[in-house]
């Protein structure tokens, strides 16, 4: 049955590769639902189907079987045109290894997924500065990736996902690369961008005391929910 409240719902979601005598399944049979404004983890021993389950919600690929519905948009049905719209106006990404744009400061990789939403130049800039005031790197606004801290870096990757206002945020190991320290206040940066502006964050981590930060677990184990 639907859930009336879900910002995100998967019903009977499968992912398979190969040729059917050669056949893997990634994904097998997954119904979840996601309320709005919701903070998860996801977590599961490689090869569980963290990244093909990632990769499905990011609309960097589509499911074999099943329902994908984001924001009563049904997804499993787009062109890959359309999914590209979504994953620039609805999805915001947050990556392990930040993937900012060595050449570019922080306010223009923060502004990057604005050129393809119509805005102008000026528009841009602003919107950019006040991302990166939300995440309290304003004054490092002109800066390069590699003038910056791994943790600010992250920051501007959290600027930059937001930019976009999107429904959902996919963070990847968001932690993987930084220091305890640095990493207590990603998540807690994490959420209360998810307080702040109702925006989904599904997380997907190794590491137990980041998901005990989230308020729902989602654990995978041989591509089924364990929950």
């Amino acid at each position: 049955m639907s859930d009336a409240t879900a910002s995100i719902e998967l019903l009977d979601l499968c992912k398979t590769y190969g040729s059917s005598d050669k056949q893997v399944v990634a994904l097998s049979n997954i119904s979840i639902s996601f309320k709005r404004g919701e903070f998860v983890a996801v977590m599961g021993p490689s090869g569980s189907g963290k990244s093909t389950l990632l990769h499905i919600l990011g609309c960097l690929d589509i499911p074999t079987s099943g329902a994908y519905t984001l924001e009563s948009i049904q997804i499993q049905h787009l062109t890959s045109d359309q999914l590209a719209e979504i994953r620039n106006r609805r999805i915001g990404f947050v990556f392990q290894t930040f993937q900012l744009l060595p050449r570019l400061t922080a306010l223009q990789n923060v502004a990057l997924p604005m050129v393809y939403a119509g805005l102008s130049f000026a528009e841009q800039h602003d919107k950019a500065l006040q991302m990166l005031e939300k995440v309290g790197l304003a004054h490092r606004a002109g800066h390069t990736p590699s003038q910056l801290s791994g943790g600010e870096q992250q920051r501007v990757a959290l600027a930059r996902a937001l930019v976009n206002s999107p429904a959902l945020i996919l963070a990847d190991e968001p932690t993987g690369n930084l220091d305890s320290q640095t990493s207590q206040e990603m998540m807690a940066l994490l959420i209360k961008t998810c307080h702040e502006f109702g925006v989904t964050v599904i997380l997907v981590t190794h590491d137990p005391h980041v998901a005990r930060l989230s308020e729902r677990i989602i654990r995978l184990k041989d591509g089924r929910s364990q929950d």
